[in-house]
């Protein structure tokens, strides 16, 4: 688990970047060998175990939201809150063009929804509450049913109070099988971040004061991070980044960085066979980009954002960088025996647990060591795959164009993350007519933020990074990373009729601000927003 939104707002600017970031090597990071509190030990007495991940198939899906003990390493546990009783929830794999109906059942003692991120739903099956839906309350369910159409890497996941839900567990992956697929072994790794010691995190947070940032004065986290005092962080903009680096520090509970819920020796190895084709689906469901290097073999980025790429070229010793919300599908043949790993490079504690290993079938060969401190070149897709026409072009016309500026600010004592100087529900929506064609140049002004960048219901095409237009294989996304000073410009055609979020995947900044919506002229909603449902859309 991590910190609650508030605890970590201010904090998580120095973090975006967890596999690479060396200005945390000084950390005083605590023992995960200690024994556990007698809080912890409290908070996880009486809960039933968490399952293996299993794999659903078929035309209905059932999804129980409940509590469990998950098991995070060979030391360490925490109270989870899962899918059908697993860290990850259970895998949904489909076939392309399946008609699907997905019951969700809610034995929480709080209200959840499910949405289905990266894949292009009907706007009242986005699970969006307050903008789709009402919230699914304690003991009721809710019934989705769509039909995916484009096969590739996606994840489901809870959009409500998310930033505190998904930290504790509740996702799973979403797997559209082509109607031909190419490969013979087929792995799906979800990285994510927790804390060995919540509870440590919380005292260290008390007597901080968010104001009305926290509007749900009576909730029961375990990771409550009670009230913080920004006055001393100065009126100036250089005073307040001062003030955020002090306090960088307590960050350090992020200690337990994990692949499908796991961390060091307790992740399974990925078992192949010599001459196999393979793809490893890497999906990132946390808070913190990941830089991730296959070792032993050459590779191809096969697919991004479940669009799969044109004449993908083979690479070597490069990291993917992979953002909050992103998914990169690489592939390689198991053409050199022995055991590799598959690691995150970086320098934070936790980057050390986030690693796997391939393990080729009949052999007992495992000379590979960890290289994961080496500087590799990061890949990137600017220039990546064969060059073919795209839908859509710098030059061509428009029927709207709309600037998107991301900022940071102090808004009195609070942090604020902006879009054009808003935050949500005050930031001006894109306004659209079914089939326009719409132009978006997203700029990211914020001085230490990334800003993973999600639409809803739609794939845009990424048509320019600072200035200099892609050359390589057209890029269909619906998360885009803007490091600080970024700018990209992007395209979609607006053929999903609906209300659409467009916001942050570091979900802190989201629900400190940084959404917009996509709005279609003429769109009624179906359903009637409840003022006692608690929705919370982010």
């Amino acid at each position: 688990m991590k910190l609650k939104l508030l605890s970590i707002l201010i904090f998580s600017t120095l973090f975006i970047a967890a596999c690479s970031s060396s200005s945390m090597s000084e950390m005083d990071h605590k023992n995960m060998e200690e024994e556990p509190s007698s809080e912890v030990k409290e908070n996880l007495e009486g809960l039933q175990t968490a399952n293996v991940t299993e794999t659903l198939t078929g035309n209905e899906i059932n999804i129980i939201a409940k509590e469990a003990k998950h098991q995070l390493s060979e030391d360490v546990s925490v109270k989870a809150l899962t899918f059908n009783g697993s860290v990850p929830g259970s895998q949904i794999r489909v076939k392309q063009g399946e008609k699907l109906k997905i019951n969700l059942k809610n034995e929480l003692n709080e209200p959840i929804s499910i949405h289905w991120h990266g894949i292009t739903v009907p706007n009242e099956m986005d699970g969006i509450p307050g903008v789709t839906q009402n919230a699914v309350q304690p003991g009721e369910s809710f019934t989705y049913e769509f039909t995916p159409e484009d096969p590739g890497t996606y994840m489901y996941h809870t959009h409500q109070n998310a930033v505190e839900q998904m930290d504790k567990g509740l996702y799973g992956s979403f797997i559209v099988e082509p109607n031909d697929k190419s490969y013979d072994r087929d792995y799906t790794l979800m990285l994510d971040e927790w804390m060995s010691k919540p509870e440590e995190a919380e005292s260290s947070m008390e007597g901080m004061d968010h104001g009305n940032m926290d509007s749900d004065e009576d909730s029961d986290k375990e990771t409550d991070s009670g009230g913080m005092d920004h006055g001393d962080m100065g009126s100036n903009e250089n005073e307040s980044m001062d003030g955020m680096e002090e306090m960088g520090h307590d960050m350090s509970a992020y200690d337990i960085f994990t692949i499908n819920g796991k961390s060091g020796n307790s992740i399974e190895p990925l078992k192949v066979k010599e001459g196999e084709k393979v793809r490893i689906r890497l999906v990132n469901v946390g808070y913190m980009s990941h830089k991730i290097h296959l070792h032993g073999h050459d590779f191809k980025v096969a697919a991004i954002d479940g669009q799969e790429l044109n004449k993908p070229k083979e690479l070597k010793d490069q990291v993917i960088s992979i953002a909050p919300g992103e998914r990169y599908d690489i592939e390689f043949t198991a053409n050199n025996p022995g055991e590799w790993f598959i690691e995150c490079h970086g320098d934070m504690e936790g980057s050390s647990g986030m690693n796997t290993k391939i393990q080729y079938e009949n052999s007992t060969d495992s000379a590979d060591k960890s290289n994961k401190s080496e500087d590799l070149p990061e890949f990137s897709y600017m220039n990546y795959g064969g060059s073919e026409k795209g839908e859509f072009s710098l030059d061509q016309k428009y029927d709207i164009e709309y600037k998107m500026d991301l900022n940071t600010t102090m808004d009195g004592n609070e942090m604020a993350y902006t879009i054009n100087g808003k935050t949500f529900p005050e930031t001006d929506s894109i306004n659209v007519e079914e089939g326009d064609l719409v132009k978006v140049t997203l700029t990211n002004n914020s001085m230490m933020d990334d800003h993973p960048m999600h639409l809803h219901g739609h794939f845009f095409q990424v048509l320019s990074k600072n200035g200099k237009p892609v050359e390589g294989a057209p890029i269909m996304k619906d998360t885009i990373n803007l490091k600080p000073g970024d700018e990209y410009v992007v395209a979609f055609k607006a053929d999903n009729p609906g209300n659409w979020l467009f916001h942050c995947h570091d979900l802190h900044h989201a629900t400190a601000g940084m959404v917009n919506m996509v709005k279609y002229d003429g769109f009624k909603v179906n359903f009637i927003p409840d003022p006692d449902a608690n929705n919370k859309p982010e």
